[in-house]
């Protein structure tokens, strides 16, 4: 009998949890690679939610099947967000590690803030944008992709 329960009891919780809603949330890290301490290091989280389906076109070779988007792009821009100053990567005297562990430190404290609020860490990609040889500037950004169960 015990045994029949706890199987229940598994097959239950198994669909439960298969059922169960997820939501994203996306928090993006822009650190910049400008020499001489000219650029601007943040920690970037929208406060807004956005429907992509709003500003998303249907196109296809038949031009009378095309639903183009008549959506202003000025509505996309979210006002709401939450900014967290970083330090640069460089300053005058060049490269500084100490920001470097400075900006860890920040980013470690939002990421445990997250995962406290009940938020799972399941993706981070990254990529550096600069226009090519002998360019000092660009950007370092890195994208945190939290999940969790809806309420």
């Amino acid at each position: 009998m015990k045994k029949i329960v706890l199987l229940i009891t598994l097959i239950f919780v198994s669909f439960t949890d298969a059922f169960a809603q997820v939501e994203y949330k996306i928090i993006t890290s822009v650190e910049s690679i400008v020499p001489n301490g000219l650029g601007r290091s943040r920690i970037v989280s929208a406060t807004e939610d956005r429907d992509y389906k709003e500003y998303t076109s249907l196109r296809s070779d038949d031009k009378k099947e095309d639903k183009r988007n008549k959506a202003d792009r000025s509505e996309i821009r979210v006002k709401n967000f939450e900014e967290t100053k970083l330090l640069n990567f460089y300053n005058l005297g060049g490269i500084r590690f100490q920001n470097i562990a400075a900006n860890d430190a920040v980013l470690t404290s939002k990421v445990n803030t997250m995962i406290e609020e009940g938020w799972e860490l399941a993706f981070v990609t990254s990529a550096v944008e600069s226009a090519g040889k002998g360019d000092g500037n660009g950007i370092f950004i890195t994208r945190f992709i939290f999940k969790r169960n809806k309420e």
